[in-house]
């Protein structure tokens, strides 16, 4: 029997599904092409397109919003997941050490799909449901991204800078209890981040050494920062020599709890999930990807 595949796009990303489709089509016995003005229509698609006709293969073409509704659809079934870039973030491609140019990475799946390579893949899972694939963060960082999201000007990434301008302004830390298996850290913290992949922000490697295969997240947690040993701390965050800093704390295990009410929002994927607490468990094999 042949491959049955969907290709799910929506946003900016749709400006190239017709190129990418035609060179997909070539690899698969048939491929419905799911377009969707927004997040929300998209899902309603994929769980169609899933449910509907047998998919042997969920490919989404976009940036870490897309592949994490993806992620939701093929965690613990047998449909495998294919991601190709065409957003701003793609720190799951990175992770996955994929092509990160789109038409690049669609022929890299054609010749994925034509040979059947397939991989196994770890995910965190939040509260029994809702799946992430690479880093779970709360602090700091999530709250540039609660403030970019209420902001209707400026665009793009200018945005985030701003936002990041603003609550960095506003920095302070807040009480934060982590229970990272047997392990329990309480502290005043600035940000946390439980990483089953290294990558968040566009490539940041807030959890270096994290690998989805081992069935273990690594857990960064920084501690009581000023502004201005936070903007030093920038350059090492970006090239993954932070772990050394005297208040950044590693801890390894397959599940954590973040807690207290302390007003800070859990963000993975880059996507909103929920205030604290949060409990997190680690899946192993728990998603089947090509490539």
């Amino acid at each position: 029997m042949g491959i049955r595949a969907a290709l799910a796009v929506h946003g900016p990303a749709r400006r190239v599904a017709n190129e990418v489709a035609d060179r997909l089509r070539a690899a698969v016995d048939h491929l419905e092409l799911v377009e969707a003005g927004t997040v929300e229509e998209a899902r309603a698609l994929m769980v169609r397109a899933r449910d509907g006709a047998g998919l042997d293969v969920l490919i989404v073409l976009g940036g870490d919003g897309s592949a994490h509704q993806g992620v939701q659809f093929c965690a613990g079934t047998d449909a495998a997941l294919g991601v190709i870039p065409a957003g701003t973030g793609n720190d799951l491609v990175r992770a996955l050490g994929q092509p990160m140019e789109t038409l690049a990475a669609t022929d890299a799946m054609v010749a994925a799909l034509g040979s059947g390579r397939r991989r196994k893949l770890d995910l965190g899972r939040v509260g029994g449901d809702m799946w992430f694939a690479t880093v779970l963060c709360a602090g700091f960082d999530s709250a540039v991204n609660e403030r970019a999201n209420r902001m209707r000007w400026p665009r793009g990434h200018r945005r985030y800078d701003l936002a990041t301008v603003v609550e960095l302004a506003a920095l302070r830390p807040y009480p934060l209890v982590v229970r990272a298996g047997a392990e329990r850290l309480e502290l005043e913290a600035t940000m946390v981040s439980v990483g089953n992949t290294p990558y968040y922000g566009g490539g940041i490697p807030i959890c270096p050494d994290a690998d989805p295969t081992d069935g273990l997240f690594d857990v960064t947690v920084v501690g009581p920062v000023s502004r201005l040993e936070l903007l030093r701390m920038v350059p090492t965050l970006r090239s993954g020599r932070h772990t050394d800093h005297p208040a950044i704390t590693m801890l390894r295990a397959d599940s954590v709890r973040l807690g207290e009410d302390n007003g800070w929002i859990a963000y993975a994927d880059g996507e909103r999930i929920r205030p604290l607490p949060v409990d997190v468990s680690c899946t192993r094999g728990a998603l089947t990807i090509v490539g």
